[in-house]
């Protein structure tokens, strides 16, 4: 039996192919930004319009959450009842169909929580909703 007496060759990788995409890539991306730098410099006044409305149907709806402490926040950010009615009435403005889910702690006072409904009313928000755990049958709160 013949026993191997020399090593064999690693294999070498060629890398020609690869170093052409970055080239090319290269490439693309200086002649991209060239045209993006003449596009800036065009002297043009665009027309202004008046505010249309939104172009989107409604969103799903608008989440106020009322806390135990009494704050209030509209899509995770704190706001005061006034600013609540200020976005909402914003809100409302662009969708006419906006709809306000309220979820507020159980331990809330009701005067808090009236605050936020009056807020939504002022607003012109119709479509409120109430967030509640609903408990299955046979099993105490």
């Amino acid at each position: 039996m013949p026993l191997k007496t020399h090593c064999d060759e690693q294999p070498t990788l060629n890398l020609t192919p690869m170093i052409d995409i970055v080239f090319l890539l290269i490439i693309f991306f200086m002649v991209g930004t060239k045209f993006t730098e003449l596009e800036r410099k065009i002297g043009l006044q665009v027309p202004q319009v008046a505010d249309a409305g939104a172009l989107t149907d409604a969103p799903e709806r608008k989440i106020v959450n009322v806390y135990a402490d009494g704050s209030i926040t509209l899509d995770r950010e704190p706001l005061t009842v006034a600013q609540l009615t200020g976005r909402l009435a914003k809100a409302h403005g662009q969708y006419g169909d906006l709809g306000v889910l309220i979820r507020g702690d159980q331990t809330t006072p009701h005067g808090t929580m009236a605050k936020v409904y009056n807020a939504c009313t002022q607003a012109g928000v119709s479509k409120l909703g109430i967030s509640v755990k609903v408990i299955p049958p046979g099993r105490s709160p």
